[in-house]
């Protein structure tokens, strides 16, 4: 009788350990996608002028996160645009950051060149960053408000200076 009543509880144990593992291993693998509502994840990257930034460091301010590679083009029909708009809206609060996930910085580089954007830059080869927001299409962009939610996302490109546009970033 005992070892009966031994059997079922190591039986229950061994129950709910494989419960408590399955959950665990969805949690870790599902993914974690930001949208709109959201306080946009944290990250920190020395952009191409060699300042250091993190969200923070746009407070009181709206922060445009564009993520895009050279080697996309949506992305490249999308910089002029995205850098007309940052000329546009610099007196009015808002700073666009463009972040590549390019992985040839020689390619990078002459894409910058030629382009000239108005707008900062930098370079994350590993995807760090747009992985922790869940991006994986380009280009993809986050607007992050002065609080650090999440007020709009845009999958795919965009034409930034379309009067609609710059009047709804007016408002913010």
């Amino acid at each position: 009788m005992k070892s009966t009543k031994l059997d079922l509880a190591l039986k229950a144990g061994i129950a709910a350990l494989l419960i408590a593992l399955a959950l665990v291993i969805y949690s870790t693998t599902r993914d974690r996608i930001t949208d709109v509502g959201d306080t946009a994840p944290s990250f920190s990257i020395t952009t191409d002028q060699g300042h250091r930034i993190t969200p923070a460091d746009f407070g009181g301010r709206v922060l445009v996160l564009n993520f895009w590679a050279t080697w996309c083009a949506p992305c490249v029909q999308e910089v002029p645009s995205l850098s007309e708009f940052q000329k546009r809206m610099a007196g009015s609060g808002v700073v666009v950051v463009g972040l590549s996930v390019d992985k040839n910085p020689n390619l990078y580089s002459q894409f910058l060149k030629r382009f000239n954007p108005a707008f900062q830059t930098a370079r994350d080869p590993a995807e760090s960053i747009p992985n922790s927001y869940g991006t994986y299409r380009y280009p993809e962009t986050y607007v992050i408000d002065r609080s650090g939610k999440v007020v709009q996302k845009v999958i795919g490109s965009r034409n930034w200076i379309d009067p609609d546009n710059i009047a709804s970033f007016q408002s913010l």
